[in-house]
C-alpha cells in the first residue's frame, strides 16, 4: 500500500510540471529616436582662513621739521628665562631714536610706528558656488 501511494504521488507531481520555453523577442519597428534630458545641481560650501603672523619687529619714522642726533635704529634688549631647566632667550625692543623740532614753535610733522611680532592680519572669505550641468542628448536609429 506504501509503495502504491509512492507510485501515486510520483505520477501526480510529474504531471504538475510544466516545461518554460522562452520566446524570442523581435522589435516590429522600423526606425525611431530617444531623447534623454539630465540636470545635475552640485553646491560647494568653502571657507578661507588665512593669517599673516610678523616674526620681528617693524619700527619707521616719517615728519619734516624734525631732526635727531639718535641712530635711527632701536637698540635692542635681551631675556633669559629658564623654565623646567629649558632655557629661552626673548629679544624686544630697547629705546627708539629721540627727535626733536628743528625750529621750535615751528610747523612740523611726525609719525612713529611700531609692529611687533604676532599676528598682523587675518581673513575669512565664505563663499558657496553653485554649478549647474545640462545634458540633452537625441538618438535616432533604424533597423
Amino acid at each position: 500500500m506504501r509503495n502504491k501511494f509512492k507510485l501515486f504521488l510520483l505520477v501526480a507531481t510529474a504531471g504538475a510540471i510544466n516545461p518554460v520555453i522562452a520566446v524570442p523577442v523581435v522589435p516590429n519597428f522600423t526606425q525611431g529616436s530617444m531623447t534623454t534630458h539630465t540636470e545635475t545641481t552640485s553646491t560647494v560650501k568653502e571657507t578661507i582662513n588665512s593669517m599673516d603672523y610678523n616674526t620681528g619687529y617693524q619700527f619707521s619714522v616719517t615728519g619734516n621739521g624734525i631732526t635727531t642726533t639718535d641712530n635711527l635704529s632701536p637698540t635692542t634688549t635681551s631675556s633669559n628665562v629658564t623654565i623646567d631647566g629649558v632655557t629661552s632667550t626673548w629679544t624686544g625692543v630697547g629705546s627708539t631714536p629721540t627727535f626733536t623740532q628743528t625750529t621750535p614753535g615751528a610747523a612740523f610733522q611726525y609719525t612713529e610706528t611700531m609692529q611687533g611680532p604676532g599676528l598682523s592680519n587675518h581673513t575669512i572669505i565664505q563663499r558657496e558656488t553653485t554649478v549647474t550641468s545640462v545634458t540633452d542628448t537625441t538618438s535616432i536609429f533604424q533597423q
